[in-house]
This record gives C-alpha cells, structure tokens and sequence, in this order.
C-alpha cells in the first residue's frame, strides 16, 4: 500500500515501522508487510506522478478554455497546455535546487517528453472512447469522472514506461 505524505509525518511513519524510501524532492512510505518496491519503480512513481500533475493541469484547462470549441481543437490545446505545464513543473523544480535556466531547460525536455507524450496519448485516446467525454462540459460529472480515470489509467501505464527510460539512463537527474 502506497501512501504520499509530507516530510513532517517521516518520523512518525517510521515509529510505526514504514520504511521511507527518498526519491527526488518527495518521499514515499512503502509499507515493509504490504509490498517492496525496488528504487527504480520508486523513482518510476514519482517521476510520473510529477508529470501526471502538469497533464492534469494542462488537459483540464485545455477542456475548460476549449469546451465551445470543435473536439479536435480542444484535444490540441490540451496537448499542448499538458507539455507547457509538465515542463514547466520540472524546470521550476530544478531551478528551485539551483540548475542554471539554460540546464534546466534541457532537463525538462530531456526527461519529461516521453513521460507526458505517454500520458497525454492514453489519457486523450481514452477521453475520446468512453462514450460522451469529449463533449461532456465542466459541469456535468461525465468529464470528471472521465478525466480522472483516463488520468489514472494513464498513471498506471506511464510508470513502467518511465522505468524502462530510468533503466536506460534517461532520467539520472530529476526535480
């Protein structure tokens, strides 16, 4: 069972015999009687959760500027706000740890592409196949709901993907 947290509940999580493996900026508890987690499914996790968030960004703010617009159009500009905001994520965490803009630059690009380009595919093709999504409004539950599972199903999908790009070498350096 995995749980996130703030670092000000380590000391108390690890009274009660979590192990807390420290990946990146963030911490995350694995529960030794659940399940072990190798270092780079860890890494895997949280590097996608990351971009996870800047999808979620962009997609849903892509739907809600978009949702008077053709489908097509409104897809594009959820794309597009998906990769400016998961960019944007990562180059603010490295600037935050002190990477040089130029670097940071280079960075994002370098580990957030195939990450949210991932993301972006499963969520968007998932989006158009479940029946109403792409037209549901932010009012109406459909797009909520849709949204969060398209997004979730594409978290589950993404993490392998961003382990065999760790394995390879692809994102030694992250936020």
């Amino acid at each position: 069972m995995i749980h996130l947290f703030l670092r000000g509940d380590v000391a108390h999580l690890v009274e009660r015999g979590i192990r807390i493996a420290e990946v990146g900026s963030s911490s995350l508890p694995i529960s030794t009687k659940m399940m072990k987690i190798d270092l780079l499914t860890s890494q895997a996790i949280t590097h996608t959760r990351h971009c996870l968030t800047g999808c979620a960004i962009g997609e849903v703010l892509g739907m809600a500027i978009g949702q008077n617009w053709n489908n097509i159009l409104q897809t594009a500009l959820g794309i597009v706000l998906a990769f400016i905001f998961g960019y944007l994520l990562t180059f603010s965490g490295a600037r935050r740890k002190g990477v040089e803009p130029k670097d940071a630059v280079k960075l994002a690009l370098a580990v957030d592409t195939i990450s949210i380009m991932s993301m972006v595919i499963i969520d968007n093709t998932l989006e158009w196949l479940i029946p109403g999504a792409i037209n549901a409004h932010l009012h109406n539950i459909l797009f909520w709901w849709s949204e969060a599972g398209a997004l979730s199903i594409a978290f589950l999908l993404t993490v392998p993907v961003n382990r065999l790009v760790i394995t390879r070498g692809g994102h030694g350096h992250h936020h």
